[in-house]
């Protein structure tokens, strides 16, 4: 082999070990589905438009709710997994009435629950 090929040679795999490496950063960089879904409930509860909505059902940490925005009814879940220590230990007596954020350019994006917000009426009983 020539001197010109073992330099192009060593050359592409340092080439190759460059690109390796940053593919390796790059995919341990990326948040977590989790992370994700904590922004995204972060973002509505900053930016998002409240509007009255009601949860139809809690199960298995998921929230089934409807809410209608400009005469357009939407029906929606969320996942409460992470949240689950903000429900209250009766969660079923916020069957009913609650408020909802959601996205003003998307309206079909939209929370009930967040670490800083809960849209939930509980009402307590009066003892």
């Amino acid at each position: 082999m020539t001197s010109g090929t073992v330099g192009l040679l060593a050359g592409l795999a340092l080439l190759g070990a460059g690109g390796a490496f940053g593919i390796r950063a790059y995919l341990r960089s990326r948040p977590s589905a989790s992370e994700l879904e904590r922004r995204r409930r972060a973002m509505l509860h900053a930016n998002g438009k409240m509007g009255d909505a009601n949860l139809i059902e809690l199960r298995d940490g998921v929230m089934f709710y409807s809410y209608a925005v400009r005469g357009v009814e939407y029906h929606a879940t969320q996942d409460v997994s992470d949240v689950a220590h903000i429900l209250p230990a009766d969660a079923w007596t916020s069957i009913g009435p609650i408020s909802v954020k959601y996205d003003g350019r998307n309206p079909a994006n939209s929370i009930v629950l967040c670490e800083e917000w809960s849209g939930l009426r509980v009402t307590q009983p009066r003892g």
